[in-house]
């Protein structure tokens, strides 16, 4: 990373954080973590999903407590227990999601709270004097009258920061700045923080966009699975050495070394050109008997294909087809008609009717099926039902047991009876495994592997890549919204996926 920005600056350490421990039920989050800060610096805080790197600045900022370890800032022992102590303490966060109030104001947004007052009214004239003021300071052309919905995504994101600057913030942590800009805004937001970093502010960048390090980062830090794995300068790294310290963890589970998909195999599902909601002209196809596992980082389009694909999401360009025909699936129920089932990550809220019962939940996708004449057949229900139950070895008491009281990986394993019931062929798992321990991970694998066996296809969409390496015939790679690039399971490494994953796209 040759073209980095200056060197750290010999100045005093701003921030410390030493031996944070964090625990929640079943999930040890941070061990014995370490951070620290210099004024006047930029510096990134890089990992995979999952590595740790939020929960780290959710404890700096107060909004979870540390079970253990010690913070430092600006020569003091710190302990917040809250986003105001942080902000107190001149400690800012800018969210990925923008926390403004689009219908108000600039300045309304800014000083939201604490407005100047005169007497028992908002005195207008010194809000708008203090704004400009403000404004100006940072340099930015923005009317501080101007509705924030009426701004860009940059322009609000300025705009957020100068809220964070209004309370006198030292340190601003900046959780993927980048993610919803063009390139031209992009660059109109790192001139902004190299500015910040002359005037003396520090600056920790969550970032997964690995290109970016060298035009605005001093140092950067690597996190691995909740641990700190170590701290190098900017200009001393390359891109392809913070990927190995990104996923150098050890593999658990063995890679799948080849695919299991004839190669004469037909094409069951095709998609061309599919423009949808940060979905960006994505093509691939799936075969009979394939797994066909999609890899990415948070934001890069997965599950929005995937939704589009599915009908659940409006599609405003492309083409599906289905067996070699052109089809038109306009709702999740055109979808599933067609045979194809989609099981979402979120599968309490999308895949489940939680305060129903096993049996309920495992024929609500198909009740045509098992009414005639205006009656339901529950004899016909209830056999399906078992069937099911002993063919995925779902543990639960009984069929009338509600699903809420089953574990996560048998509520998971219920979504894919709902779907099997209705005998669909082509099965979308968005992130199958999630939330679920280690044992119920190796029954998922299990019948993922019995359910291609039977003859159905499968898209997977998986943050964890052992999980994908360990399962997929084939990957697809997505980037902001795009294909970057397909492997072969045979040809496919951590390495080359995050290579992939982290290109960025002009």
């Amino acid at each position: 990373m040759q073209e980095a920005t200056k060197a750290v600056p010999s100045g005093e350490l701003l921030l410390k954080m030493e031996g944070i421990e964090k625990v929640f039920p079943g999930v040890h989050a941070l061990s014995n973590c370490q951070f620290d800060l210099k004024r006047g610096e930029v510096h990134a805080l890089v990992g995979e999903n999952g590595a740790g790197k939020s929960t780290l600045m959710k404890v700096l900022t107060g909004i979870h407590k540390k079970d253990g370890g010690n913070i430092c800032y600006d020569g003091k022992e710190i302990n917040p227990t809250s986003p105001q102590d942080a902000q107190d303490l001149g400690i800012g966060m800018i969210h990925q999601e923008l926390n403004l109030m689009p219908h108000l104001s600039v300045e309304d947004n800014i000083y939201i709270g604490r407005e100047p007052m005169k007497g028992p009214f908002i005195d207008k004239t010194k809000l708008r004097k203090d704004a400009t003021a403000l404004l100006q300071s940072m340099g930015l052309s923005i009317n501080p009258a101007t509705i924030v919905n009426k701004l860009s995504v940059a322009k609000q994101q300025m705009v957020e920061i100068a809220k964070a600057l209004s309370l006198d913030s030292t340190l601003l942590v900046m959780d993927e700045p980048s993610a919803a800009l063009t390139e031209t805004e992009i660059q109109e937001l790192f001139k902004f923080i190299r500015d910040l970093r002359s005037r003396g502010h520090a600056i920790i960048y969550i970032s997964h966009r690995l290109d970016e390090l060298p035009q605005i980062t001093d140092r950067v830090t690597v996190m691995r699975d909740g641990q700190f794995v170590g701290t190098v300068m900017t200009a001393d790294v390359t891109k392809e050495q913070i990927i190995s310290m990104m996923v150098g963890r050890t593999i658990y589970e063995e890679p799948k070394t080849k695919s299991q998909v004839p190669d004469d195999a037909p094409v069951v599902l095709e998609v061309k050109d599919l423009l949808a909601h940060n979905v960006k002209n994505v093509s691939f196809k799936l075969h009979q008997g394939e797994i066909l596992g999609f890899a990415g980082l948070m934001g890069a389009g997965r599950t929005e294909t995937m939704r589009a694909l599915f009908g659940a999401d409006p599609r405003e360009g492309g083409e599906i087809l289905l067996g070699g025909k052109p089809v038109q699936i306009k709702s999740p129920a055109d979808a599933v008609n067609m045979g194809v089932g989609y099981l979402s990550e979120d599968r309490k809220a999308f895949g489940l009717a939680i305060g129903l019962s096993v049996r309920d939940n495992c024929v609500m996708a198909d009740m045509d099926k098992f009414a005639s004449g205006g009656f339901v057949n529950n004899k016909k229900i209830d056999a399906a039902t078992m069937e099911f139950v002993d063919k995925l070895s779902i543990k639960t008491p009984g069929i009338q047991q509600l699903v809420k009281n089953l574990s996560g990986g048998n509520q998971q394993k219920v979504v894919i009876a709902k779907w099997l019931v209705k005998n669909c062929d082509i099965l979308i798992f968005d992130e199958p495994t999630r939330g679920i321990d280690v044992g119920a991970k190796s029954e998922i694998y299990q019948l993922i592997n019995e359910l291609v066996k039977m003859g159905k296809s499968i898209i997977m969409i998986s943050s964890e890549m052992p999980e994908l390496l360990r399962m997929s015939d084939r990957l697809v790679v997505m980037s902001e919204g795009r294909v970057t690039g397909e492997l072969e399971i045979q040809d496919a490494t951590q390495e080359k996926i995050m290579t992939l994953a982290t290109m960025a796209m002009s």
